[in-house]
């Protein structure tokens, strides 16, 4: 195996065969297209870094004040039917992982804070409970026998679960009057991540793909600025 071999296979990953031959055999560096695709695969890979503390904030605090006053437990759920739909219909349609490997770190974060919002409640078994409920469901829904249509459905709900998860926790804040544990440096690190998401999903996904992301950025925004 040649020195360029096991550098084109090393690369592969963010710079498809041609694009490889624009920048390190024709050396066209400035070649719009395929910049376009190495900075949507790095903004991709940063993402999914990134996703993995993301929500390590909002969990720190709510462990800190052994409380998870202010921050709603349907809105969660909600939160998680849009992270189950864009991770099956990933899945099942077999786009890279760069363009939606976070939803599996937000999952397993927006899992804990759900438990957490039971457990300080003094509801630890129905939090257990679900979160056992969520895996199972998750696990049937990329097996092969959930059909294509139960997954496009769900798909197309996730505009719907994006929208009503922020207003629901928008109402809470109105509530009760203030954030509570609700932490505002989650809540911009989610909104930067949906942001550069857009990008990078125009790149490698459909147009039909971005829009649950697009609404998801403004209800960040207006969401951010109740706080």
């Amino acid at each position: 195996m040649t020195e360029e071999h096991s550098l084109r296979r090393l690369l592969s990953f963010i710079v498809p065969d041609p694009c490889y031959e624009r920048f390190f055999v024709r050396f066209d560096l400035l070649h719009g297209p395929c910049l376009k695709i190495l900075l949507s695969k790095c903004l991709g890979l940063g993402i999914i870094a990134g996703s993995v503390m993301v929500k390590v904030p909002q969990i720190v605090k709510i462990v800190k004040a052994r409380s998870a006053v202010g921050i709603s437990f349907n809105a969660i759920i909600s939160e998680l039917v849009a992270i189950a739909g864009t991770i099956a219909y990933s899945v099942v349609n077999k786009f890279p992982f760069s363009a939606w490997g976070e939803a599996f770190f937000l999952l397993m974060q927006t899992l804990i804070i759900g438990f957490f919002t039971q457990h300080y409640g003094g509801k630890t078994a129905k939090g257990m409970i679900f979160v056992v409920l969520y895996l199972a469901v998750l696990q049937l829904l990329l097996s092969p026998i959930t059909p294509l249509g139960v997954i496009t459905f769900l798909q197309a709900l996730n505009m719907p679960a994006v929208i009503s998860s922020k207003l629901l926790q928008a109402g809470t804040i109105y509530r009760t009057g203030h954030t509570g544990e609700l932490s505002a440096i989650t809540m911009i690190l989610v909104f930067a991540g949906s942001l550069a998401r857009i990008f990078t999903s125009l790149q490698t996904v459909t147009t039909e793909g971005v829009m649950p992301l697009l609404e998801n950025s403004v209800c960040n925004v207006k969401l951010f600025c109740t706080c």
